[in-house]
């Protein structure tokens, strides 16, 4: 009774595990990993390119959720077998990529200018981030047994990963699939795309971590380039069952060719504000060449120190042991506090106001 206690509560199937009875998705499990790599990654990006760290938790909480409303929502709107009245069913299925990308880079947008920081600087090492966690969260589609090409005929090509099995059981997923003698074989668009993105994803941070030169902006816009390319090509080639075609229009891929007409626009407008105020494309020639000399933080307190990530690091002082910065804090604190009985505040370091 204990054993089967426990298997209920604890355990694992082709689909997800069990937890407390509850069963958590392997879908929903490679979204989040992909969220939390690519918010990390974000973060070592900050810090490499001279902003403070606090702002990505800060556009974690914020943009994720939205990103998620508006994944969920574009797919509601475009997918001919679900409806804004589904909207909350979320387990069923459902969440669009191209939809959470425009949600979350709004909501970014938003948390920029409310903070007062640079969109387009924080935009180039936040958003190219986004391929690393689509080229994970594409492995979901594999656990349910989604998102593939046409029948493979050829079978000295049905192969995994060139192609995948999928079997025509109503309860057989992913895994379960390649033990199905049953199963019908095709190509693993899934998979293309996740690696398609993972390089990409390598590509622009190599190209974001060494470049500091203005423009800002270039990286973000190179995402949805490369992204939109991507897109483009597969979009096409999948099985019908999973394009986003309400009303006969194919949403996923006007989207991605959107994505990538207006991402090479927008490069092109960037080089051209850039020439009309440096006098280059690219740089400056009458002014500072580089876009992330200056430290950017979302909080006014916030103090930069030295670090060796950060290409400007050498310009700031060590790190503070946490006695030096405790005493620091309380040493402002005794500045901040207004004095007693109208007498004059104390100078700095102790000495007399006179």
């Amino acid at each position: 009774m204990t054993t089967s206690l426990l298997a209920v509560t604890f355990g694992a199937n082709e689909r997800g595990i069990i937890l407390f009875g509850f069963e958590i998705y392997y879908y929903a499990i490679c979204i989040v990993c992909g969220m939390i790599l690519a918010a990390g990654l974000s973060a070592l990006l900050m810090k490499r390119r001279n902003m403070s760290t606090d702002l990505i938790f800060l556009l974690f909480v914020v943009c994720i959720p939205t990103a998620i409303v508006g994944a969920r929502l574009f797919s509601c709107l475009t997918d001919p077998n679900l409806g804004i009245a589904r909207f909350f069913d979320f387990r069923d299925g459902g969440l669009s990529i191209t939809g959470g990308v425009i949600g979350g880079v709004a909501a970014g947008l938003v948390v920029c200018l409310i903070k007062k920081v640079n969109f387009l600087r924080a935009a180039d090492c936040v958003v190219i981030n986004i391929l690393i966690a689509q080229s994970l969260g594409r492995w979901g589609n594999f656990f349910n047994a989604e998102v593939y090409g046409g029948v493979v005929e050829d079978p000295a090509l049905q192969w995994f990963p060139l192609a995948v099995p999928i079997s025509s059981l109503p309860d057989v997923f992913g895994i379960g699939s390649f033990s199905d003698p049953n199963a019908t074989w095709h190509y693993a668009f899934f998979f293309y795309e996740s690696m398609l993105n993972l390089i990409g994803w390598a590509i622009l941070f190599t190209f974001t971590w060494f470049r500091k030169s203005k423009p800002n902006g270039i990286s973000a816009c190179l995402y949805f380039v490369w992204y939109g390319t991507v897109r483009s090509v597969m979009e096409p080639l999948r099985d019908p069952e999973f394009i986003l075609d309400k009303g006969g229009i194919p949403w996923s891929l006007v989207f991605s060719v959107l994505m990538v007409g207006l991402g090479i626009c927008a490069i092109l407008l960037l080089m051209i504000f850039n020439f009309r105020k440096e006098k280059a494309f690219i740089g400056s020639r009458v002014g500072e060449p580089c876009g992330i000399t200056a430290y950017m933080t979302p909080y006014k307190d916030d103090k930069p120190y030295y670090s060796k990530i950060n290409m400007f690091g050498d310009k700031y002082p060590p790190k503070p042991s946490k006695e030096e910065l405790k005493a620091e804090r309380e040493r402002e604190k005794a500045q901040k506090k207004p004095p007693k009985d109208g007498a004059p505040p104390a100078a700095p370091g102790g000495g007399d106001a006179s």
